[in-house]
């Protein structure tokens, strides 16, 4: 079985990751500092790397660097992952030689796109690119028919591994709930797990960096106040409400309400459901 290491600081973006790949049939390895990659890298063998480049120790470009300088790992695709979209980070990227970099957010359809597409060029047999990593990629559009994303796939996935057809289909029974208009899965990071219903182009990015953005300021101001953390919230805008709620510790659920008669019901839907979506993820 092909191995994937991911290294991230984020418990929620690696547990993404995680159940993403697992649905793609590969094992995957985590790690959530620099340290504790290079130990992976040293046990494990893994055969690509999915790495942040902010690390609470060492960076993304410095585990590129030791993967690129190391005898028996030197051919290992490493895919770089920034919250940052500029010129620097792709520069840097290049000069240690990542294959590949990607700028949050974006869907797990297109990372496990990705990543089948460093290991299928790995069993070719191919060889680094001399002139660095390929082009970055932009966010992702909404997540196609499933994610069999390692979810969402639970890191997002095309109409390919997507998120678990699970989950899929319980937002798909709440986006056909009447008067609502779309919802999207995301981490309180802002990541996308998974969408369902009548999106507009970008609505998806939008509104989980809305959804992250209002987590939290008002998880600030819970714990201002020794009220704890947010767990659900309503916004009324003038063509539709938008109903933000926790699911378990980790993941948000926006709920778009074009029929503000509606709110009531879909808010019992909603929290009926919650059970159901902490399971799935």
């Amino acid at each position: 079985m092909q191995k994937v290491l991911v290294v991230d600081d984020s418990l929620s973006v690696r547990k993404v990751v995680e159940k993403a790949l697992e649905r793609r049939g590969l094992q995957v390895l985590s790690a959530a500092s620099g340290a504790e990659a290079i130990e992976a890298l040293e046990r494990d063998r893994p055969d690509v790397v999915i790495c942040d480049v902010i690390l609470p120790d060492k960076d993304g470009y410095q585990i590129c660097q030791y993967v690129r300088s190391h005898p028996a790992m030197s051919a290992t695709p490493v895919l770089l992952i920034s919250g940052i979209d500029n010129g620097t980070v792709q520069a840097r990227a290049a000069e240690v030689r990542s294959d590949e970099v990607m700028f949050k957010p974006f869907g797990v359809d297109d990372l496990v796109r990705k990543v089948d597409g460093l290991l299928g060029g790995r069993a070719n047999g191919s060889t680094l690119p001399a002139s660095g990593p390929a082009p970055a990629t932009a966010p992702s559009a909404p997540p196609s028919a499933s994610v069999a994303a390692p979810v969402p796939s639970p890191i997002g996935s095309p109409a390919a591994p997507a998120p678990s057809l699970g989950l899929k289909e319980r937002l798909e029974g709440l986006a056909a709930t009447p008067g609502v208009r779309f919802v999207v899965l995301t981490d309180r990071e802002g990541f996308l797990i998974e969408t369902a219903g009548d999106l507009t182009p970008d609505a998806d990015e939008v509104t989980a960096a809305l959804a992250s953005c209002l987590a939290e300021a008002s998880n600030g101001i819970g714990r201002e106040l020794g009220q704890g953390q947010l767990l659900g919230t309503i916004l009324e805008y003038e063509a539709g409400t938008l109903l933000l709620q926790a699911v378990g510790p980790w993941a948000l659920l926006a709920v778009m309400v074009g029929d503000t008669g509606a709110i009531g019901k879909v808010r019992y839907y909603v929290r009926k459901a919650l059970p159901e979506l902490v399971r799935a993820l």
